[in-house]
């Protein structure tokens, strides 16, 4: 490949979905909508934990920490893409893109690690339950959710400064509503080989071992619980664990078919539908099966509502 034909910086066109201009009005007020409700769930969630003090336990401090990586994980790409809708525009700049997946990996890897976390607290609480405050001391938390972070961006920061050292082609189009790190290496005309050694790493160390460390949390959990010998003790120890359990089916169902739906036809609509699920309905969905399989959070979060409410009618007596 000629020098002549490579860029180190430049635009990059998020192709995005539909051409038509009706269409792309459609989807910009379907998403809005879908941001808008994800930011409003996960906000209730932080405000009603740290209103209620009955729910300062690590259970609803890793919770309350999920939400916030859930709407930051949402802001990352679905803002820009509404921007390019409204304006009609497609254009990302380069240094844009980077920022965009730095954000993204990082965001997504705090997900994964911080569901992991939930796992061992559930572990330690259902297992080990005469323990559990001492284990899952305050320290303990605090150090589990920092390191969750830590790690999370040096994963992230690792991933996107291998991509500085790419040349890209004169296509740099991207055939996605954000800047995908897969999509953007395809755009390269240097080697990526070190690129996709640092993703497979990254993947492995911060996605397989995350997730081999849940399945082991819950096989000892599933364990523990069939040896309770009453029905009523098995209902409650399924009850603390499902509403995590949900939201871990979730997160790595859509991975896993964003993965298989890119393996099987590349850079199709399929891939694009697949990574909304991710991308948008998973952090949108998690407030409701918190709060709605949850009968601590429904209590707290009525009665913040409730005083919300009352607030807001004192004020409008006071004004009239």
């Amino acid at each position: 490949m000629e020098r002549g034909n490579q860029t180190a910086v430049g635009n990059f066109l998020l192709l995005g979905f539909a051409e038509d201009s009706d269409a792309q009005l459609l989807l910009c007020g379907l998403f809005l909508s879908m941001y808008l409700v994800t930011i409003t769930g996960n906000l209730l969630i932080i405000l009603t934990i740290s209103s209620d003090s009955h729910l300062h336990t690590p259970m609803y401090f890793f919770l309350s920490n999920l939400s916030f990586a859930d709407i930051c994980f949402t802001s990352t790409t679905v803002p820009k893409m509404l921007v390019n809708i409204q304006t009609q525009s497609k254009m990302i700049t380069f240094a844009g893109c980077l920022t965009q997946i730095f954000f993204f990996i990082a965001f997504g890897c705090l997900d994964n690690l911080l569901l992991t976390v939930m796992a061992y607290d559930r572990f330690v609480a259902i297992c080990h339950p005469l323990r559990y405050t001492v284990i899952m001391n305050p320290w303990l938390c605090g150090l589990l959710v920092l390191g969750s972070w830590c790690i999370s961006v040096m994963g992230s920061m690792l991933e996107t400064l291998t991509i500085l050292r790419l040349s890209f082609c004169t296509n740099m189009e991207i055939p996605h509503f954000f800047c995908d790190p897969s999509e953007v290496l395809k755009l390269a005309c240097s080697d990526t080989f070190i690129n996709n050694i640092v993703i497979y790493f990254v993947t492995i160390v911060l996605g397989v071992f995350p997730l081999c460390g849940i399945l082991f949390s819950y096989s000892q959990i599933f364990s523990s619980i069939l040896r309770v010998s009453s029905a009523r003790g098995q209902h409650k120890a399924f009850s603390t664990c499902g509403s995590h359990l949900s939201v871990v089916s979730l997160f790595y169902g859509t991975g896993l078919g964003v993965y298989l739906s890119s393996a099987a036809t590349p850079s199709s609509r399929t891939s694009l539908a697949a990574s909304v699920m991710y991308t948008m309905v998973t952090p949108m969905l998690n407030p409701f099966i918190y709060s709605l399989r949850n009968r601590d959070m429904k209590g707290s979060l009525g009665r913040l509502l409730l005083r919300a409410t009352s607030l807001k009618q004192g004020t409008i007596a006071k004004l009239s």
